[in-house]
């Protein structure tokens, strides 16, 4: 019975702090955009890289035709 005398204030005091650290989340800014980082994962730049002397690299899906 006499651990609720330590588990009492050392649960409110995890609330508290809980309850300090979801404000200061909210005050800096930090729940504003919860769209866009998700996104960023999915429009990845796709584009093929240049070569040296500025031509476009050959794309794989248009096959070398040898003659």
């Amino acid at each position: 019975m006499s651990i609720l005398f330590l588990l009492i204030p050392l649960g409110l005091l995890l609330l508290g702090f809980a309850v300090w650290a979801f404000f200061w989340a909210v005050g800096t800014g930090q729940f504003d955009d919860l769209d866009t980082p998700a996104w960023s994962v999915v429009m990845d730049d796709d584009s093929a890289p240049k070569n040296p002397g500025g031509q476009q690299a050959d794309s794989p899906s248009e096959p070398k035709v040898s003659e």
